[in-house]
């Protein structure tokens, strides 16, 4: 989520309506304005809640700078107290506006619950959220185009991905599709969490539906799933051809694979990062972990051809890591 940028444009939304009639020139011309100062526009406790939230995301991933330097203990200790300072600051938000969408995700995500009890207290936010007649999404056109719209996005995102974490995969399917249906851009990235449910269903013609529908699209997501489908589909000369394309396209992928890291939570929403960079391996991979683990022998699979082992292995000497 790009806060501040969201801030910007819920506060010149705000603003214009209360304006009146302005044109696109205007809009753009008053966002402007905004951008260079945002706090000079918040005029109300939702925006006010909103730019509680965005300054303690942004203090959350600053003070996370230097966990590489930590030992596991210090690590974890430091984790947890970030966590709790983000959930007060949640806590601040939500006394604000009761009514923040994004601030209860955050909290939610926060409490690093396992996939189960995520699942409930999201699924619990989304009734609230319902019963409050909260963003209603509009029956046409993308609703990402309205900045009031996107928390609701990022809820069902996050609900999707906690179905895929607890192995409930057709639900994460389902939430998924919906998603990209109110959202056609899918800037949430529901596509890339329905391309690893569709692996693990094993719905190979779901599965070509959604990479017809990406043509020219291609992610870690996209290629590791289709590898996991076909290898659990028992067609290995295809398998390892998906799985070399998945090695080729993005770098250090096959590390990503054979040396899975740590990732921290998404809060609230995917991290953007360079398409056919490192972190996207990384975020696949992590997001295929429960679907791996259902397939024992994969791993030891991809790690038999050399050529993938190598890659692998070259890519920890070249930046340093463990092998």
């Amino acid at each position: 989520m790009n806060g501040r940028e969201e801030l910007v444009l819920r506060c010149a939304q705000r603003r214009r309506e209360k304006i009146g009639t302005l044109s696109d020139e205007g809009f753009a011309e008053l966002c402007l304005a905004v951008r260079e100062n945002p706090a000079a526009f918040v005029d109300s406790p939702e925006q006010a809640s909103f730019a509680t939230l965005v300054g303690a995301l942004d203090a959350f991933h600053r003070a996370g700078v230097d966990d590489d330097l930590l030992d596991d203990e210090e690590f974890r200790a430091a984790r947890e107290r970030r966590l709790q300072t983000l959930s007060a600051a949640c806590d601040q938000a939500l006394s604000q506006d009761g009514g923040c969408l994004d601030a209860r995700l955050v909290q939610v995500l926060a409490a690093d619950l396992d996939p189960d009890d995520r699942l409930d207290a999201l699924l619990e936010i989304e009734t609230k959220a319902d019963e409050m007649n909260e963003l209603t999404l509009g029956s046409t056109g993308d609703a990402w185009d309205d900045v009031f719209t996107r928390p609701r996005l990022r809820l069902w995102g996050a609900i999707a991905r906690t179905c895929l974490a607890g192995g409930r995969y057709r639900m994460a399917l389902d939430v998924s599709r919906g998603l990209m249906a109110a959202s056609p851009k899918d800037q949430v990235g529901g596509r890339l969490t329905a391309a690893l449910a569709l692996a693990r269903l094993e719905d190979e013609a779901g599965f070509n539906e959604l990479d017809a529908r990406l043509a020219g699209r291609e992610n870690s997501w996209l290629n590791l799933g289709r590898t996991i489908l076909l290898y659990k589909l028992g067609r290995m000369n295809a398998a390892r051809r998906a799985l070399r394309g998945y090695g080729e396209l993005c770098e250090g992928a096959a590390y990503a694979l054979l040396r899975p890291t740590f990732v921290e939570i998404y809060l609230p929403d995917r991290p953007e990062v360079p398409a056919g960079g490192f972190e996207e391996a990384t975020f696949a991979v992590h997001e295929a972990e429960p679907i791996i683990a259902d397939v024992p022998d994969f791993i030891a699979w991809a790690d038999a051809f050399p050529w993938f082992h190598a890659s692998g292995e070259a890519y920890a000497e070249e930046n340093g890591y463990d092998w």
